[in-house]
């Protein structure tokens, strides 16, 4: 049986139905591809970078409080943010996709 995503701690439904529209659809399967990977996924649907949302994935998938980000560690996970960014993040899909939904077309999941 696969866990859900929602079952890692900080990680509840609403990431669960991003990671899902990654096609990343159990925690182990998270767990699997690691918080780079599923996070340049995550962007690559869509989802609009929030480095918040990134390091509180980090921290999830090491089982630890979303808080327990700081100093250095904080600063190296925002260079490997930015990067994942740079090269996963397509604002001109995001801003397509938000005229979309702004006139109904995108179903709500």
């Amino acid at each position: 049986m696969n866990t859900p995503v929602s079952s890692i701690r900080n990680l509840g439904p609403a990431y669960e139905q991003a990671c899902a529209r990654a096609d990343i659809n159990s925690a182990q399967e998270l767990r699997d591809v690691g918080a780079d990977v599923a996070y340049g996924r995550l962007l690559s649907t869509g989802m609009k970078p929030h480095f918040i949302g990134y390091y509180v994935l980090v921290m999830a998938l090491q089982g630890r409080p979303w808080n327990d980000c700081k100093g250095a560690e904080k600063a190296a996970l925002r260079v490997r943010f930015d990067v994942i960014k740079a090269t996963e993040f397509d604002q001109d899909r995001a801003d397509f996709e938000a005229a979309l939904d702004a006139i109904g077309v995108i179903d709500k999941r």
